[in-house]
């Protein structure tokens, strides 16, 4: 069984277990999730949100894990050198690994704005804003020079649903994984996300990869659900219905 790991600290949870049961962990980035697992290269993963509904035919949810911001996100984050009000016609750079947070940001824009992008770019090109997501989006949420404003899209869309939470991935196998093994998961990510919050209550260790100290971290996870309940199944269907509207480049 070959396992997808997002490498950021808000999916460290699901690989706790697993790292110690010995399954085999492969680093790969949102945006490349779902392709290695439709191609056989990995067996499960954390699919981003907006790469999902692909996968129905060749793969099945793993009960309810996600990854979901109760009210803020904490590392998905807008930074505009003007307010967001003002970005009509702006170029707007995006990570390489978004797929998720760039849809979120595209339907935050397009229908709670009315805003009409100019242009999506690289972070490499020079934009009015820039969007960062991950472990970047935690090493920059003190901000970048020159980019004043800064808007956290999980808080956005709490606001603007009145309450919902988001969800931006979730974890789904293979058809074509055995029974056995898919048990073995399941019961794996059960015991990594109750273990790892468990030690994290104990820690003491800060992490520079990040510029974070255990009680930054624990308040940052605490703002995340890993299962979905009622209210993210309806985000979940709010988002699926605003993708579906939006205008895809």
């Amino acid at each position: 069984m070959k396992v997808g790991r997002i490498p950021y600290l808000s999916c460290e949870p699901f690989y706790f277990e697993m790292e110690r049961r010995s399954i085999p962990l492969y680093d790969v980035v949102p945006s490349a999730m779902a392709g290695a697992i439709a191609q056989g290269d990995i067996d499960a993963g954390l699919v981003p949100l907006a790469d999902c509904v692909r996968l129905t035919d060749q793969c099945r949810y793993l009960s309810g894990f996600c990854v979901a911001a109760i009210r803020k996100a904490g590392s998905v984050l807008l930074h505009a050198r003007h307010p967001i009000e003002t970005l009509t016609g702006a170029r707007i750079g995006i990570p390489g690994e978004a797929t998720t947070s760039f849809r979120l940001l595209q339907i935050l824009l397009a229908f709670k704005y009315q805003i009409q992008v100019g242009a999506y770019a690289t972070l490499d090109d020079a934009c009015a804003a820039l969007l960062t997501i991950g472990n970047e989006g935690l090493r920059r949420r003190g901000g970048f020079p020159h980019y004043p404003y800064i808007y956290d899209l999980g808080e956005e869309w709490h606001q603007w649903t009145k309450g919902l939470p988001f969800v931006f991935a979730r974890w789904m196998l293979r058809n074509d994984l055995a029974r056995q093994e898919a048990l073995v998961l399941e019961d794996t990510l059960y015991t990594g996300l109750q273990d790892w919050a468990d030690g994290l209550f104990r820690s003491s260790t800060k992490r520079d990869d990040v510029l974070m100290r255990p009680r930054d971290i624990l308040e940052y996870t605490q703002g995340i659900r890993y299962f979905i309940g009622v209210t993210e199944q309806r985000a979940i269907d709010q988002f699926q219905h605003y993708l579906g509207q939006l205008s895809l480049p």
